[in-house]
């Protein structure tokens, strides 16, 4: 048997080789400096390392025209690593997106001031809760500083997952990107049993998850005789006598997928692992794993079953309903605002599915509309900066025992600090969709996508939907600006440093702006154009 040199692209790989040396280079640092002097190098390494690693996906995407047609004249871009990755258009988008994420989340991450001078991470997670060891490791000032190597070991299982071109690719940077994430969710520093709760509900049903996600693959290879996206591609529209063998690994694979972006009926980790996990790495992952997980839902949906279109549809027109109407109804019920977020996050995950149903050529739209892709992108776009904001204003709302997040403490808010609840009130009415917001552009866009594709019944569920969530939002809203305080008082906004506040300040701004000039980034996300198929 003849060994074959396997050929690298690094030029157009380099972004995620960028974050990879980083995520290593950090382990190196955890083995070799003393432990009371690795913050500072870590966090300056985690933001040189997506700084860098964003100033290469720009320079890819410029020169992405090089390789325009390089699959049969479909797409801008190029498959690489022996076909296991594939860069164009959305995904350059989606990288740029994710790391600008990533900027955010290593600010909250390295956020101090909000607990006395340590980090909001436990600082020895190997003690039991409320053991000496516990309380030892925090008089002496201690924090785990792995949180940084594992943030960036996170964002390069993002990156990789929505360019994957197999599905071996994908399931890899499934894992790469979930595995960080469950230790991260249980390293809270107050609250330690409900943190170490939540990892260890995220850890079962994420295990559970990934294995409908591999023997969806194996049935698929089944199927197919290939794991390749533009292999399974062929077979299915080449038809086979194994029907029943592809409708049976595409459900298995949906259940993987759906379970990452949080849709009904498997979100039930959602509002436990977002109450749970430290507000930071809420944040984070409440962005960033939805743009990861929706990316790779797409290329899975849109290049390799694109031809069975017309079978998985009708499941994502009963899923996207069940999951708005099930966040929308549970959001109104609670008084815990993480918990608030964490439901909305699902209505908004059935707002986003409502898009993937939209019509996928640009080439049947008329005048002003956009493809599913589009709006999906740009969606998810006014979707992360909303909710990473959101939840660092959460941070700053706090009491004798932490963050305040319960709804009597967020009583009264408007009148001692109308700066913060104002802007906690505006995030909220992006998500809500009201004009003048990026919120609404993106519901706008992935409406009409959905309606040029026949699928009226989906929006109009949709719409009703949005009113209804407005209820929740709007309830949130006059109790920060309308309630008297209860008589157990209300939480009182920390000054924080300028890591939080200037990631609050550029969510809220990006959130004004895409709402009122949407213009150039809807612009950009056309110019993506479409999956290399």
């Amino acid at each position: 048997m003849e060994f074959v040199k396997p050929e690298l692209e690094y030029a157009e790989l380099l972004p995620l080789l960028i974050v990879f040396g980083g995520a290593c280079l950090g382990v190196a640092l955890e083995a070799i400096l003393p432990r009371g002097t690795r913050r500072l190098p870590q966090v300056g390494l985690a933001l040189v390392t997506v700084v860098a690693a964003l100033v290469a996906t720009v320079v890819v995407g410029v020169n992405l025209d090089e390789h325009a047609g390089a699959a049969g004249g479909e797409g801008r871009g190029l498959v690489g690593a022996m076909g296991s990755i594939v860069v164009d258009g959305p995904t350059v988008y989606l990288w740029g997106l994710l790391l600008v994420f990533a900027l955010g989340g290593i600010a909250l991450f390295g956020e101090q001031r909000l607990e006395g001078g340590v980090s909001a991470f436990t600082g020895q997670a190997a003690a039991l809760p409320g053991t000496e060891g516990e309380r030892e490791a925090s008089t002496r000032g201690l924090e785990h500083t792995e949180v940084y190597p594992l943030l960036l070991f996170a964002v390069f299982g993002m990156l990789l997952f929505p360019a994957s071109g197999d599905l071996l690719t994908m399931f890899v940077a499934l894992e790469v990107l979930s595995l960080p994430l469950y230790l991260l969710c249980g390293l809270a520093r107050r609250r330690r049993l409900l943190s170490q709760e939540a990892a260890m509900k995220y850890f079962l049903l994420g295990a559970f998850a990934s294995g409908f996600f591999l023997y969806g693959a194996a049935l698929v290879y089944g199927y197919a005789g290939s794991v390749s996206f533009a292999g399974i591609n062929e077979a299915v529209r080449a038809g086979s006598a194994n029907h029943g063998l592809l409708l049976a690994g595409i459900g298995l694979l949906a259940v993987g997928l759906l379970f990452k972006v949080g849709a009904a009926p498997f979100q039930a980790w959602t509002p436990d692992v977002y109450q749970g996990a430290p507000t930071a790495v809420t944040a984070f992952m409440a962005a960033g794993t939805k743009v990861a997980a929706f990316g790779a839902l797409l290329r899975l949906l849109y290049v390799a079953f694109g031809g069975e279109r017309w079978s998985w549809q009708p499941m994502l027109w009963v899923i996207a309903i069940a999951s708005m109407l099930l966040g929308a109804i549970l959001a109104i019920v609670q008084n815990d605002v993480k918990r608030m977020l964490a439901y909305s996050s699902v209505a908004h995950t059935g707002f986003i599915l409502v898009g993937v149903l939209g019509v996928q050529s640009a080439g049947e739209l008329a005048d002003g509309q956009y493809t599913s892709l589009e709006g999906v992108l740009f969606y998810l776009t006014t979707y992360g900066f909303a909710m990473i904001g959101a939840f660092a204003i959460v941070t700053l709302v706090r009491d004798a025992g932490g963050e305040a997040t319960a709804y009597d403490r967020w009583a009264g808010l408007g009148r001692t600090s109308p700066l913060v609840a104002g802007a906690f009130a505006f995030f909220l009415l992006s998500m809500a969709g009201i004009p003048l917001t990026a919120g609404f552009i993106g519901k706008w866009a992935v409406f009409t996508s959905a309606l040029s594709a026949g699928a009226w019944p989906v929006v109009l569920v949709a719409i009703a939907c949005s009113i209804l969530a407005i209820t929740f939002y709007v309830r949130h809203i006059r109790l920060m600006f309308f309630t008297e305080p209860s008589q157990d008082g209300a939480g009182v906004v920390t000054r924080s440093s300028l890591l939080t506040s200037g990631t609050i300040v550029v969510c809220l701004a990006a959130t004004l702006v895409l709402g009122v000039v949407p213009g150039p980034v809807l612009d950009l996300v056309t110019g993506a154009g479409d999956f290399i198929r």
